[in-house]
């Protein structure tokens, strides 16, 4: 659940990583909020204050001072429930591409630059995870809040029916593009340590999302040889038998959250115009 050797810091010359208290086997060691100021600048931008917990947003209160914005790279709780809460008390807006999740007139999308003082934060679209999924790029700092797109250990869920995995390969795409034109070379994720080299991590998520893909093909395979045995195929019950096969592996713990995956894997291979 929680690294001990993983407790937040500073990065770079304008990020202070403020962990949040709320470790789980979905959250990893807890949320990462992130403080992001230019060097001697006054105001500071805060990226998904996290859950309303009253130590940590004093904790990101201290660290952050006089906050411009509030930006959110999604809709999850963990990452947003108490992010109009700290904005009201700040007396700054919060920009989601949700607007349920916004405070104040401003959006926030793709192709966006939220600049304060000598700060420069780019919006990419990268959904998947979720469908309102953002990454943010800090360009003078050659790195990518990814939110829960990458995560700083293990591998992140497709959230189906919101989460979708055509989506999701896309914007590991985008993001990978990112890293092979040296625009980003390192990762500050939602969970977990940050990456220092952003091109192999990458390339394993690809990898992985592929290698996963085929093998829910092969688990289908198993399923259907088994329907044709007499073995009755429910498709109810479909994706979670999936799970206790290509996830055999993996803690039972955390086999709801690989069914998400499943039931977006089952939707992407039923074929164009599903994702």
């Amino acid at each position: 659940m929680a690294d001990p050797s993983w407790s937040g810091g500073t990065f770079g010359s304008v990020a202070q990583c403020v962990l949040a208290p709320n470790a789980s086997p979905m959250t990893l060691d807890g949320t990462n909020t992130w403080v992001l100021r230019a060097p001697d600048a006054a105001r500071s931008v805060v990226v998904d204050p996290g859950p309303p917990d009253p130590g940590h947003l004093d904790a990101v209160a201290e660290a952050a001072g006089e906050v411009a914005v509030v930006l959110l790279t999604h809709h999850h709780l963990d990452h947003s429930e108490a992010a109009r809460t700290f904005a009201e008390q700040a007396g700054c807006g919060v920009r989601a591409l949700d607007p349920a999740y916004r405070l104040g007139s401003e959006g926030l999308g793709e192709g966006d630059v939220v600049a304060v003082d000598d700060l420069e934060v780019h919006v990419v679209a990268t959904p998947g995870h979720s469908s309102d999924s953002l990454s943010f790029v800090i360009p003078s700092e050659r790195t990518v809040l990814t939110g829960d797109t990458v995560l700083g250990r293990g591998t992140t869920v497709v959230a189906h029916p919101d989460g979708r995995l055509g989506a999701y390969l896309d914007s590991l795409d985008r993001l990978h593009a990112l890293a092979e034109a040296h625009e980003i070379a390192m990762i500050w994720p939602g969970h977990g340590p940050v990456i220092e080299s952003a091109l192999p991590v990458l390339d394993h998520y690809i990898s992985h999302r592929r290698e996963r893909l085929e093998q829910v093909r092969e688990a289908l395979r198993t399923v259907h040889a088994a329907a044709r045995d007499g073995v009755p195929l429910d498709h109810e019950t479909l994706p979670r038998r999936i799970v206790e096969i290509v996830y055999a592996d993996v803690d039972p713990v955390l086999w709801p959250a690989a069914e998400l995956s499943v039931r977006a894997q089952l939707d992407y291979l039923r074929g164009p115009g599903r994702d």
